[in-house]
């Protein structure tokens, strides 16, 4: 891997994510509370290195961000200050705020399928469902006993979301039936910071912890046992090779079984499942 272009900030970066109508433009997330618009083509213009906008609403640190698949020309920002807000670049401020978790919003996650509908992760311990349509959220999920620090949308079936939290466990929520978890993972000794459905396999899921490791699960194994046979481990690998929290995980679109994870160790590791992620591959 070779750096393209950096930018500098005045204060912490907590996530960042690519825009879907345009290769070169990214949001990022940021301690000071703003959402910054970059683009990556500045360098190679010889441009300044500067934020194209900031967006300044939020009152607290923005802790997510995450552009709309579908529709593709608005994204989502998660904050401290408890709100979640929509943006459009081609507006000048947010389009809506959602404020109804009575904590911090840790994640915002959108539908694959349905442009408007997304869910929104919160340290009040809940996993809400929004229709940016309708004026109040259509759902909510107690999902843990403790904050809820992430939360991901199944790419395969949309009545599926995944969810992390500071309990230690990952759990799998079929939103047909919220009463009770689909599936609780838990193999991680610290916080769940991260989980990331597999772009390529319906029953793959990634999780990234404050134990310093990154697992695979196969959320499917429990009913994939036939004639009498125990149920498969949903464990499938786990690495340890960050020597911090593992902070950043995300999985390629592209590449089968490429996946990615950042660390405080100030390491980001890019491998193929089936390699060693301190070994380049």
């Amino acid at each position: 891997m070779r750096e393209l272009c950096a930018f500098d900030t005045a204060d912490g970066l907590y996530d960042c994510c690519w825009s879907e109508e345009n290769e070169n433009i990214l949001v990022s997330a940021s301690g000071d509370g703003s959402v910054k618009v970059w683009d990556v083509s500045c360098a190679a213009r010889g441009a300044p290195l500067l934020p194209l906008r900031s967006l300044e609403e939020h009152r607290h640190e923005v802790y997510g961000v995450a552009w709309n698949l579908v529709r593709r020309d608005c994204f989502l920002s998660a904050s401290w200050d408890d709100t979640a807000k929509l943006w459009n670049l081609a507006q000048p401020g947010s389009l809506r705020t959602f404020a109804e978790h009575g904590y911090c919003v840790y994640a915002a996650c959108w539908n694959p399928r349905a442009a408007d509908v997304f869910a929104t992760a919160s340290g009040d311990c809940t996993l809400k469902v929004w229709d940016a349509r309708a004026p109040y959220s259509s759902a909510t999920i107690r999902a843990h006993d403790f904050e809820v620090l992430s939360c991901d949308w199944n790419k395969y079936n949309d009545a599926l979301v995944a969810t992390g939290s500071v309990d230690k466990s990952a759990r799998v929520w079929d939103l047909r039936a919220p009463q009770q978890p689909l599936l609780t993972l838990a193999a991680h000794t610290f916080a769940v910071r991260r989980v990331r459905w597999s772009p390529f396999a319906a029953d793959v899921l990634y999780t990234a912890s404050y134990d310093m490791t990154v697992a695979m699960w196969n959320t499917g194994a429990a009913g994939a046992a036939g004639g009498g046979a125990p149920p498969a481990p949903p464990l499938m690998r786990r690495w340890e090779h960050h020597s911090e929290f593992a902070v950043g995980l995300d999985a390629s679109s592209l590449v089968d079984g490429l996946i990615a994870s950042a660390g405080w160790d100030e390491w980001a590791h890019v491998w193929h499942v089936s390699g060693d992620p301190r070994a380049g591959g």
